[in-house]
């Protein structure tokens, strides 16, 4: 009788092996001539206490910090800002060889680094649940160093790391400023890991180079693998982001307060959690309405006046002025009377915000060529006619005061 942990795991031994399992049993007693699967239906007196550990598998099993169940390769949203980390993540959750033994990643808070390092934890402990994975943050790793010195039990912190560790994740090295001790001691670590083949991933605010109060010896170890960084997400992240932040929250969101969110919403990707989890309390409390009031009253409440010149705000701006309406603005129509206020309001929000032309160009549903255009032409505009001039100057005083 073998002993599985659930009846779904019975089913797929006795469909793939049971047959192999059966023969080879035979082989070595022919005296025994079947094979049966018990699962957790069975008696408890009928099953094993625990599972055996087979000759050939570690015993050191991993050490990982408590995992946030979303925060998984599924849902994360990429982007240019991130790509190429959350591609490298990936391939050292594989234990791919292409980008090499080590991976450092610097961002500012709330960007991702956290998901991508618990997207590898969660990618690892279902594909690989044999590999020795140890995922703490530097400080928890002074801290254990420190308890370790004071017990007299440096010999069995050394092996753990050194030894039975197949891939090793910190986060936040940023901490170990001025610690001389604690880099000499990780230092150490990722000397042994990467030597031997093994996997190093580690995120901090800053580039190994940018950190103050490091060695210069422990700053080169962080640095000997690919450095990435992860920026703040563009327009089209954003708008990804709030789609999938709503969805996860329950938020009937239309899709013109998700483009709005995105145009008005910057920075951290919890900012714009925050905002949608907000969004969705106050219209629990509104019998689930969603209307301008309680968006703009959220953005405002959580975001403050610092993000409240975007595109997006001054094309409803120049809208209201030329009496037209953003869906106008955003249409294909190339009629004087919206083509020229679809352009001046190109031209203010390069002029007002640091929008990319590519951002800018999505809030109006055109690439970055045709808002470059639009500011050649209201530029040149301003430049040989009065009225033009006088109506941008009377425009720029209200993007201003918004």
């Amino acid at each position: 009788m073998l002993s599985c942990p659930d009846r779904y795991f019975s089913a797929y031994v006795n469909q793939n092996y049971l047959e192999l399992i059966t023969k080879t049993v035979r082989e070595v007693d022919e005296s025994l001539t079947s094979v049966v699967l018990s699962d957790s239906e069975e008696s408890a007196e009928n099953r094993a206490p625990q599972q055996m550990r087979l000759p050939s598998l570690p015993e050191v099993k991993s050490c990982v910090r408590a995992l946030h169940p979303r925060y998984t390769f599924a849902d994360f949203m990429i982007g240019p800002s991130n790509i190429l980390a959350q591609s490298a993540c990936r391939s050292m959750s594989f234990l791919d060889d292409s980008i090499g033994p080590c991976l450092y990643i610097n961002s500012s808070t709330g960007l991702g680094k956290t998901h991508l390092t618990h997207a590898i934890a969660h990618q690892i402990l279902d594909s690989e649940p044999m590999v020795r994975m140890h995922y703490l943050t530097a400080q928890q790793f002074a801290s254990e160093m420190v308890q370790n010195i004071k017990s007299n039990a440096m010999d069995g912190f050394k092996r753990k790391y050194q030894e039975q560790c197949d891939i090793l994740l910190v986060e936040d090295m940023q901490s170990l400023t001025g610690k001389k001790k604690t880099q000499e001691e990780l230092n150490e670590v990722l000397d042994c890991l990467i030597k031997s083949g093994k996997r190093v991933v580690m995120t901090g605010n800053q580039t190994p180079r940018e950190l103050n109060g490091i060695d210069d010896d422990f700053r080169s170890r962080m640095a000997s693998g690919l450095v990435t960084s992860i920026q703040k997400p563009d327009y089209e992240t954003r708008r990804r982001i709030v789609e999938k932040k709503a969805e996860q929250q329950n938020v009937a969101l239309p899709q013109e307060y998700v483009d709005f969110l995105a145009s008005r919403v910057k920075g951290d990707v919890r900012k714009i959690e925050s905002t949608v989890i907000a969004i969705g309390a106050r219209a629990a409390l509104n019998n689930n309405l969603i209307d301008d009031k309680l968006i703009d009253e959220v953005v405002k409440f959580l975001t403050g006046s610092e993000n409240q010149l975007s595109s997006r705000a001054i094309s409803d701006l120049v809208g209201r002025q030329f009496k037209v309406s953003f869906d106008d603005l955003q249409s294909k129509s190339r009629k004087r009377t919206v083509a020229f206020p679809r352009q001046v309001a190109m031209y203010l929000c390069r002029k007002h915000t640091e929008e990319t032309l590519a951002d800018i160009g999505k809030v109006f549903r055109r690439d970055h060529s045709t808002v470059m255009h639009a500011i050649k032409v209201v530029s040149s505009l301003n430049r040989r006619d009065a009225s033009v001039s006088q109506q941008l100057k009377l425009l720029s005083d209200k993007v201003r005061n918004l």
